[in-house]
């Protein structure tokens, strides 16, 4: 009979075994990804077509410039800015981020509104939206210097 030091050692071993066939899995995928976006990003470059990004969930809000489509932005971000332009359109400026989330179609926890206003501060602090001295946000764009976006020298 094994002892139970003894069969957790060799399940243990088995198991780092796995991981190590998994991570080497894993390099190879997204190393033959990695090729392929380049492929084909090289490809669309070389063949003029080369347009603005998609949407991606959960990704990084870039700062606002004259000529940015709002495409750029994932849907929680557009869907947002939607509901400010949606305001400005029928007469009325600022909007707090309680009745952002309920415009939108989430539900008024806490938990869904402090994650609305961490999006709409980070479109603020982007330029996409202005936020008032009273934590209201209103739709106004405003360029916002890149560091390191290169010199005119």
């Amino acid at each position: 009979m094994a002892s139970v030091p003894g069969m957790l050692e060799e399940r243990e071993t088995a198991a780092r075994v796995r991981g190590e066939g998994l991570r080497e899995e894993l390099v190879e995928a997204l190393a033959a990804s990695a090729a392929e976006t380049t492929a084909v990003t090289g490809a669309a470059a070389e063949a003029g077509t080369v347009s603005a990004p998609a949407p991606v969930a959960g990704s990084i809000v870039p700062p606002w410039h004259e000529g940015l489509p709002v495409m750029v932005l994932s849907l929680d971000y557009q869907r947002i800015l939607g509901v400010l332009e949606q305001r400005r359109s029928a007469g009325r400026q600022l909007l707090k981020a309680r009745e952002i989330t309920a415009r939108v179609g989430l539900e008024t926890s806490s938990a869904k509104v402090e994650g609305v206003r961490s999006k709409a501060r980070r479109l603020a602090e982007r330029g996409w939206l202005l936020v008032g001295a009273s934590g209201a946000f209103s739709v106004g764009r405003r360029p916002v210097a890149v560091p390191d976006a290169g010199s005119s020298a």
